[in-house]
């Protein structure tokens, strides 16, 4: 059986080296964090992502972990590079915790007893960098040859924060950028024993590879930033309603119901800064992408446009008080980076004298750190309805969608509904709801 190694053991990296022990590899996966280490090689999840801790149990002894590159590169046959990648101010991903990871592989490599390693980059990268920057970085530092002593190959994820596990072993796609056809088949192989089912597995260049991933990205941005824009014109025709009409156009093979929901504005740590990149990549080439532009700028307005719809049904003297459900971009992780609940926070804060209490099921510690004692946290739903008349649900997690007639406590209470979750005839006659996407319930 293959041996396998993972650089880099957070939400990403520890799910897919458990994924791979599960189905009977024998993994050792790299981190810089002490702790990390420690827990995984205790058995214990170190970060919150569903089937996580299922999966490391499953794993049967086959996971550990170490702070040794050394160790992982010559107790393994391929190695999956799973670090972050930040936007750089050139709108550009920063390579450099990449390069960091790979001088120390290529120094093991160089010292090691061994005919082949296969190095995969699944940390997503601007179109390029593969070829022009890492594979000479580890011929220079090992002294090793492409695709005789090393082959590499690009195989950036498209997954979500919340549903990793689900979306690795479930795949839609599994592309992989390959440096030879022996290293391709190499990977191929992997994926076809660590899969659900039969996986669509696409093979090309490296180059190809790396413009795909940013472009999937910044399209799916595109489909969101048009649904969010159908939404808000549903709002202003009578009797248009922004569920009716795409599940309609949802059945078109063309468009397809996927990421075609109107809602708040997307976020996270891939769309927006994916958005970015593209955009930097097609500007290094000459061309204006023109219509990534205008996705990001219409997300930006979504922000804007629901904080003001919020805004509106506030007193403008005296202090308010508004709660927000939910903080992380979306359900099943507690990531806030770019969401829809933090960015409507930071601008009621700003406009108003408008006193925030927020409530998340999982991001809660992350929201605290972030915006320490400007807002107040809830300890459970009705705890914010409780204390606020004006309440906005900003994510589709599940504890939301019971909320009905008992918790509505202040008469009127003014629910916004992102997402369209709740039934208005159960919220009794104390509330005043208002769902995105809709002309009637905007104007009562």
């Amino acid at each position: 059986m293959i041996k396998i190694s993972v650089i880099g053991l957070g939400k990403l990296g520890l799910c897919f080296a458990a994924c791979f022990s599960a189905k009977g590899f024998d993994v050792i996966g790299v981190d810089i964090n002490r702790k990390i280490v420690d827990a995984v090689n205790s058995g214990s999840a170190p970060v919150a992502e569903p089937m996580l801790q299922e999966f490391m149990v499953a794993s049967g002894g086959r996971l550990r972990a170490t702070q040794s590159y050394e160790e992982a590169l010559n107790g393994s046959d391929v190695t999956f590079i799973v670090v972050p990648t930040p936007s750089a101010e050139s709108g550009h991903f920063s390579d450099k915790y990449l390069k960091d990871a790979i001088t120390c592989l290529s120094l093991a490599l160089k010292a090691a007893d061994k005919k082949y390693h296969l190095f995969v980059v699944t940390s997503t990268v601007s179109p390029g960098t593969i070829e022009e920057k890492l594979i000479p970085l580890i011929e220079s530092v090992s002294g090793k040859k492409l695709n005789k002593d090393f082959g590499i190959c690009c195989n950036p994820e498209f997954i979500a924060l919340g549903s990793v596990i689900e979306d690795f072993l479930n795949p839609d796609l599994v592309l992989i950028g390959e440096s030879s056809k022996f290293a391709g088949d190499f990977l191929e192989e992997i994926y076809k024993v660590v899969c659900w089912k039969k996986a669509h597995i696409f093979r090309a260049s490296i180059i190809n590879a790396e413009i795909a991933k940013i472009s999937l990205n910044c399209y799916v941005t595109m489909k969101i930033s048009f649904v969010n824009t159908l939404a808000n014109i549903c709002e202003a025709v009578p009797r248009a309603d922004v569920d009716v009409i795409t599940q309609a156009l949802g059945n078109d093979r063309r468009i397809s119901p996927h990421y075609f929901k109107g809602g708040t504005a997307y976020g996270g740590p891939c769309f927006p800064r994916d958005n970015l990149a593209f955009l930097a990549f097609a500007k290094k080439y000459g061309i204006d992408a023109r219509l990534a532009k205008a996705s990001s700028d219409v997300n930006q307005f979504q922000i804007r446009r629901l904080t003001e719809r919020v805004l509106t049904y506030i007193p403008e003297s005296g202090k308010s008080v508004v709660a927000v459900l939910g903080l992380s971009y979306k359900t099943n992780t507690g990531v806030i980076e770019e969401s829809a609940g933090v960015k409507i926070i930071e601008g009621l804060l700003k406009k108003r004298d408008v006193e925030i209490i927020a409530y998340d099921p999982l991001a809660m510690d992350n929201a605290k750190a972030y915006f320490g004692d400007n807002v107040l946290y809830a300890s459970s739903v009705k705890d914010c309805f409780s204390n606020a008349s004006v309440c906005i649900i900003t994510t589709q997690a599940g504890e939301f969608g019971t909320i009905d007639d008992s918790y509505i406590a202040n008469n009127p209470t003014l629910i916004i509904d992102c997402w369209r979750m709740l039934d208005p005839a159960k919220l009794g006659e104390k509330a005043k709801y208002i769902p995105l996407g809709k002309y009637k319930l905007w104007r009562e």
